[in-house]
């Protein structure tokens, strides 16, 4: 079980906090009870939220995350996930707050051991990994059928992955500036944007015999949640569809049970909203697309 202390944000109202918790676009309304109420008596204002009578402590964000409470407040593990200090060294201030690890819910830079779950997460060294990635969603979609390929002794000789991804907060809802990146300053709700990704080379980095073989490209489309991607590879060893089907099948059901999924039915994206696996293999539209007689691309 885990024991949620605090909740960061440059806003520490709790009933914002409450509210944000209640309702959802996306995920719909939160099935728990939420109230707010204050830390101490002599508080301005609810500063802590209550979920279920758990108390979680609303805490001000700093700009330097050694700065935070972490060790007043008993706080064992920090999910780094303001998408600002991704590199190893700068996460590593949450553990100069008191924090004794951090994960980052995105891909590091610095040295930072990258983990992603059914894959390569039985590498992880308490004594040695203070600060793990979590990896992209991306990757974490991609990389299970990639470890179930070389596992199963498919192999990757050479793999395209292009990934069809919901827009996200970073994108603009009318068209706006972006120096860096122009098309990414276009409407999101309105267009399909190429973009770039790094989740095909990450995979190298959890399955290493991949290393330099997979790349990739994402295109940004207009929904809010729950994203494709599609792999082109050629196996190391003929082989069938069918047989990588029923690889996937098998290990979904066994090894990789809870991470990744397997359907045969004919389902959408919106289907596939509030499921918690990383990784859900579509059969159905694997099977009718590809080559016949195909002994190696697939």
């Amino acid at each position: 079980e885990i024991d949620v202390v605090a909740v960061v944000d440059m806003n520490t109202d709790a009933e914002y906090f409450a509210y944000q918790m209640r309702y959802d676009t996306v995920h719909g309304k939160f099935k728990y009870t939420v109230t707010t109420a204050k830390s101490n008596p002599s508080a301005a204002k609810d500063d802590t939220l209550v979920v279920n009578g758990h108390r979680i402590l609303c805490v001000k964000a700093q700009r330097n995350p050694a700065d935070l409470p972490w060790g007043k407040l008993g706080v064992d593990y920090v999910i780094e996930s303001t998408g600002l200090f991704t590199a190893k060294l700068a996460a590593e201030g949450h553990l100069r707050g008191g924090a004794k690890k951090v994960i980052i819910s995105a891909p590091a830079s610095g040295g930072a051991k990258t983990l992603v779950m059914g894959v390569n997460h039985h590498e992880y060294n308490p004594s040695e990994h203070h600060v793990v990635s979590n990896a992209s969603c991306t990757t974490n979609c991609l990389a299970p059928i990639v470890h179930v390929l070389v596992k199963e002794g498919f192999g990757v000789q050479t793999g395209l992955m292009t990934t069809i991804h919901s827009y996200t907060a970073t994108q603009k809802t009318v068209d706006g500036v972006s120096v860096k990146d122009w098309r990414g300053g276009r409407a999101a709700a309105v267009n399909i944007i190429p973009s770039t990704t790094g989740a095909a080379k990450a995979v190298g980095m959890v399955i290493p015999s991949t290393q330099g073989k997979l790349t990739g490209m994402s295109f940004r489309v207009p929904t809010p949640d729950v994203s494709v991607v599609d792999l082109t590879f050629t196996a190391t060893r003929d082989t069938s569809i069918q047989e990588i089907d029923a690889a996937l099948k098998r290990a979904s059901k066994t090894y990789m049970k809870g991470i990744l999924g397997y359907t045969d039915e004919e389902l959408v994206s919106a289907d596939f909203i509030n499921d918690n696996r990383s990784s859900i293999y579509d059969s159905k539209a694997t099977l009718q697309n590809n080559l016949p007689n195909e002994r190696r691309l697939f």
